[in-house]
């Protein structure tokens, strides 16, 4: 059901900020630097950057798993317990993300990649 954990969001408030850590974190540069997101791709890992996720009611991370069919896992996550926070929504190029809590209040956020 899915691809396993491929993403990790983090809400950010200074995001010049927020890129000289995960820069130097890192040691790489963003394949993505837009006003919007910065985005950096490490072992295999896609880290990114978001100034608005607090104005979406983001507090922490938000790691999201990868999968085949978002609309159908979203839909087996809510009847399992979780508490909608984001419907589907594509954010660019086909990629819809989604997110849920889980009932101890964790973010689990899904990602689904348009079909190549």
């Amino acid at each position: 059901m899915t691809a396993g954990l491929k993403t990790i969001i983090y809400p950010v408030k200074d995001l010049d900020r927020a890129k000289a850590l995960f820069g130097a974190l890192l040691g790489v540069e963003p394949y993505a630097d837009e006003p919007y997101y910065v985005g950096y791709k490490d072992a295999g890992q896609d880290v990114g950057l978001d100034p608005n996720g607090h104005a979406q009611g983001l507090t922490g991370p938000v790691p999201y798993w990868h999968v085949t069919d978002i609309r159908a896992t979203l839909a087996a996550l809510l009847e399992a317990g979780a508490a909608p926070l984001q419907d589907v929504r594509d954010v660019g190029g086909g990629r819809l993300i989604a997110s849920v809590k889980d009932p101890d209040g964790n973010l689990v956020g899904l990602l689904q990649d348009p079909a190549a």
